[in-house]
């Protein structure tokens, strides 16, 4: 046998008298455990791979998939314009396409010390939640802040000024294994400055968000609610710490509270209204949900601007553009699975699984016969998300709540297609914010519930961490 193998053979045989007594043993991939998105998987590992139909999308419908790109990916223009199916940017926005901040439809990163805009990051804001507020509450899930609103835009169009300017500091934080190696983390400081419009509320709450990819989020719209909560019943259940909550949120166009699960505090019920909310936070872009530009009263001449709406008042963003981006942002597929075989990764998985990884990240569903797009239905996907909100830890708190979602809660997200992240995206910065510069930091910034989980892997030694990568590169 060759070293390699007898090394890994050695490393499952470790394994299999360390592991808990509960937690599977895995000695070859699992049937099907490759196509992580059923039969909508694609089969790119290239710079296009989140950019993809799914694999058993039409050619006919592949056309209203490529229209749909084609608003994703192009710059909205300033009102007036002659290109009147694309203009009304603003008076406030983050970025002028969608493309921006989902570069090649993967992952934001923070600001560099040189950038002007932070562009793919953006800041939430709010002010703590109080009674006379219980109707804003209900549907925002927040309180704005009362001058610069629930969203901080720093660009604008000529003749507005813009929020402020967005950067970000670091302060190391080192953390020891337990074999003594290091680890320096960065812990990110948030700075505001050249307010464009006074002064904050003193009590006011900050929360940086970077883009997350696009890839399935149509399979994640089409996993059943029973399922979902049925892994929140599980896991308040198994009593071992680990108590994943669903967040409960408004749904614009029924006018009621639903199951949320879109979001980095899982904020949006489904992806219209998510896409609703980005054209009007991120671009200032009016459509039939949200037909008003994203102006506080304060802010005069961003109300005073024109517009982008037709002569009948029809939005910026026609009823026929918002449904081929729902469309595009329903079928983008997902990557298929490397290496699924290599007794590294596999080995890797053994230690996700003892680690107690997949508590959270729930390996595998089974989308809805309903689903809103027939390619979509009855797929076995494999997103390693449970889309529950589950409690962090003081570390990666950003104390600002969001509907049922506290300061230190954040939905689990989906690993499917992370190990591409370097390829598509040019970066590996994970988590809400960017902080993580590699995947071995975003798992050693989990905290609360996760903290178990943390503290196995600092147990790991060398070996045992560059298999733990592995897996998760393979995803």
């Amino acid at each position: 046998m060759p070293p390699s193998l007898l090394r890994w053979s050695a490393l499952f045989m470790a394994l299999s008298l360390s592991a808990c007594d509960d937690a599977p043993r895995f000695t070859q991939a699992e049937p099907g455990e490759a196509r992580s998105g059923g039969e909508a998987t694609v089969r790119k590992s290239d710079q296009n791979a989140f950019s993809m139909p799914s694999a058993n999308l039409s050619p006919t419908r592949r056309l209203d998939f490529s229209v749909g790109n084609s608003f994703f990916r192009s710059p909205w223009v300033i009102a007036p314009s002659t290109t009147t199916a694309r203009d009304g940017l603003g008076p406030l926005f983050n970025t002028n396409g969608c493309q921006n901040c989902h570069i090649k439809d993967g992952r934001g990163h923070p600001p560099t010390p040189d950038s002007d805009n932070a562009v793919s990051m953006l800041v939430r804001l709010s002010i703590p939640n109080e009674p006379a507020y219980a109707k804003v509450i209900e549907q925002l899930g927040i309180v704005p802040e009362p001058v610069y609103g629930g969203q901080f835009q720093d660009m604008a169009v000529p003749g507005v000024a813009p929020e402020g300017k967005v950067r970000v500091e670091y302060e190391p934080l080192t953390v020891r294994f337990k074999d003594g190696s290091e680890v320096e983390l960065r812990k990110p400081k948030l700075q505001i400055t050249q307010l464009g419009y006074g002064p904050m509320h003193p009590d006011t709450r900050f929360s940086a968000r970077v883009a997350p990819p696009m890839i399935g989020l149509g399979l994640l719209e089409a996993i059943p609610e029973a399922a979902i909560l049925a892994n929140a019943q599980a896991q308040a259940k198994a009593g071992n710490g680990i108590a994943g909550r669903p967040n409960r949120v408004w749904d614009d166009a029924q006018q009621k509270t639903v199951l949320g699960r879109f979001g980095w505090k899982a904020g949006q019920p489904n992806l219209n209204q998510q896409n609703v909310h980005a054209f009007s936070g991120d671009m200032g872009l009016t459509t039939s949900l949200r037909p008003f530009d994203d102006c506080t009263d304060a802010q005069t001449a961003c109300k005073q601007a024109p517009n982008g709406n037709g002569p009948d008042g029809e939005p910026e963003v026609s009823d026929n553009i918002l449904r081929l981006v729902l469309f595009y942002s329903r079928n983008l597929g997902v990557p298929a699975r490397r290496e699924v075989d290599s007794p590294q990764v596999l080995a890797g998985k053994n230690l996700f699984y003892q680690a107690g990884c997949q508590s959270c990240h729930t390996p595998r569903f089974t989308t809805a016969a309903d689903a809103a797009e027939p390619e979509l239905a009855n797929q076995v996907i494999r997103p390693y998300s449970d889309l529950l909100l589950h409690d962090m830890g003081e570390g990666l708190a950003d104390h600002r709540s969001e509907f049922q979602a506290g300061g230190r809660d954040w939905r689990t997200p989906p690993l499917w297609g992370i190990g591409l992240t370097q390829t598509v995206s040019g970066h590996t910065q994970f988590l809400h914010d960017g902080r993580a510069r590699n995947l071995l930091e975003a798992v050693l910034w989990h905290g609360g519930e996760a903290q178990a989980a943390q503290r196995q892997v600092l147990s790991f030694n060398a070996e045992q961490r560059a298999a733990l990568l592995a897996f998760l590169n393979s995803l």
